[in-house]
């Protein structure tokens, strides 16, 4: 089998090619994909639990401790205690942060409308259904089990 014949090929060559665009795209305002993503992440009004940040981007928090220092950094974003558990912190956007915030939820729309103003509903939609059985055979360490054939 060719690799360019491989689902994990495909996914991992589209992968890279969104980010390289979003990559681009985010350095025009002197930022990067992953702090778009932690932007486009944090609950405006009330802040995200810094804890909760990781998993719910599928970042290691290594990782997103280095992303969230250099917003802070770039004032996009400040911590805060967390009112409802003293040992825990929020992390909140500064208004420069809302400001970056929208620009990049603008370039994700645009990205997905014209995604699908060029693909058929029905694709879109076989799309998802093939991304959440992967996700699910990943999930259920059913990858590599010889007995997870349908």
């Amino acid at each position: 089998m060719l690799k360019e014949q491989t689902i994990d090929h495909i996914l991992r060559a589209t992968w890279q090619a969104v980010a390289k665009m979003y990559n681009e795209q985010a350095a025009k305002h002197n930022s990067t994909m992953a702090m778009a993503f932690v932007l486009l992440n944090i609950d405006i009004e009330n802040g995200t639990p810094s804890t909760s940040l990781g998993p719910l981007m599928g970042m290691e928090s290594t990782s997103l401790s280095r992303i969230l220092k250099s917003m802070e950094d770039k004032k996009l974003i400040y911590r805060e205690k967390n009112p409802e558990d003293g040992r825990s912190v929020l992390i909140k956007l500064t208004n420069f942060g809302i400001e970056k915030r929208k620009i990049s939820r603008e370039h994700v729309i645009l990205f997905n409308e014209t995604v699908k103003k060029n693909i058929s509903t029905e694709k879109i939609k076989h799309f998802f259904e093939v991304t959440e059985t992967i996700n699910k055979l990943i999930t259920n360490k059913k990858v590599f089990d010889t007995n997870s054939t349908k």
